[in-house]
């Protein structure tokens, strides 16, 4: 499973470090590395709907506030 990020100033500005360390923090507490590649990548061009967020080349709009129900639904329930 491939996790990209936006990481261009607009998502920056909304948080797409919190999320991108909320992301490395849960695939290691879970022993993820093995089976999800974490990346990033700048402009997905839907500032407006940052922080951009990609599974898979799905599109998600994700928050730091909102990371960890994301990785329970989004990532942990298709992997287990």
């Amino acid at each position: 499973m491939k996790i990209t990020v936006c990481i261009g100033s607009s998502c920056h500005l909304k948080g797409s470090r919190q999320v991108v360390e909320q992301l490395q923090y849960q695939i290691n507490q879970h022993n993820l590395k093995e089976s999800v590649e974490l990346g990033g990548t700048f402009c997905m061009g839907k500032c407006q709907q940052g922080v951009c967020v990609t599974v898979d080349d799905k599109f998600f709009s994700v928050t730091p506030e909102t990371v960890s129900e994301f990785f329970k639904t989004e990532i942990l329930e298709k992997l287990t």
